[in-house]
């Protein structure tokens, strides 16, 4: 299977001819060019992680392709068909085997309300949190999707997740609000942690891509 990382936290996986897109967001430049897409997948109703342009377009040249995403993501998205997952479920989409896990959004402040969100477990070796530091729980994952910049997170726990889940390999998504500085800096704290338990850091910029 083959991850490609796009802008800020969407993200492109291909297996046997078919694709699976997670969270094409605000910050993320048009998918096209997309072969056999058997779903879309948005973990929580935040604009930088899906927009009506974007699910329009990817319906528009992939007609009947299933959304998927939390009940908060049904009521945003009100105009499109959305599939409700929850923690606990999982599915099928062409070779894709799907888990969700969590169920909230982390904390960006009291003040704000804290929204749903699932993260998704991609042939029970790919994990994405969404917006969260939720730890799929009895997955030996392979390779971890870890966010490092958002108004949510602090380096610390974005470490501290990363030695929790003990991924074999990591990279770092959720970093458009970032300057190049700190995208350096959270990449080098995160290399650290994913190393501490054996694993290695994958540097992956818009467009690249890894095998899992």
């Amino acid at each position: 299977m083959q991850v490609t990382k796009r802008e800020h936290a969407a993200l492109v996986l291909t297996e046997a001819g078919h694709t699976l897109v997670i969270d094409p967001g605000v910050f993320t430049s048009p998918l096209e060019e997309l072969t056999g897409l058997v779903g879309v997948v948005i973990t929580h109703e935040h604009p930088d992680h899906w927009t009506p342009e974007h699910l329009t377009r990817l319906q528009k040249a992939h007609p009947g392709v299933p959304i998927y995403g939390p009940e908060g993501v049904q009521k945003a998205a009100a105009g499109f068909d959305v599939v409700a997952v929850h923690p606990g479920d999982s599915l099928d989409l062409g070779p894709f085997h799907l888990e969700f896990f969590g169920g909230k959004h982390a904390e960006i402040h009291s003040s704000i309300p804290i929204v749903d969100n699932v993260g998704v477990l991609v042939n029970d070796a790919f994990f994405y949190p969404g917006d969260s530091y939720t730890v799929p729980k009895g997955a030996h994952v392979a390779l971890l999707a870890a966010p490092v910049g958002a108004p949510w997170l602090k380096i610390s726990e974005a470490i501290d997740y990363v030695l929790t889940v003990k991924p074999a390999r990591a990279f770092a998504t959720h970093d458009m609000t970032l300057s190049v500085a700190g995208k350096q800096m959270g990449d080098a704290r995160l290399t650290w942690a994913v190393e501490q338990n054996g694993g290695s850091f994958v540097d992956l910029g818009p467009g690249d891509s890894t095998e899992v």
